[in-house]
């Protein structure tokens, strides 16, 4: 593996979804699992998130009310906004 920049804990946590659905870049596939590699609380998070996803299976888009889904895609949007990012 090439020498990239170590990631945080944080930028794994915002990178976890994108890591699951295997749409990162490869280099960021490869920093996201050297990551992995030395933070035990990382790889707990990721397996608490696996075991989540196996346990509620994946909710139909048509389920969920336009009005509930216009409101979870806002905040998921402003969900950094104010913390001096």
């Amino acid at each position: 593996m090439a020498s990239y920049p170590e990631m945080p804990c944080q930028e794994l946590v915002e990178l976890l979804t994108d890591y699951l659905e295997g749409a990162l870049s490869q280099v960021d596939r490869e920093r996201f699992e050297e990551h992995l590699k030395s933070c035990r609380h990382c790889r707990t998070y990721l397996e608490q998130m696996r075991q989540t996803i196996r346990a509620l299976g994946r909710l139909p888009e048509a389920s969920i009310p336009e009005k509930a889904k216009a409101e979870l895609l806002e905040a998921f949007r402003n969900w950094n906004k104010g913390k001096g990012a």
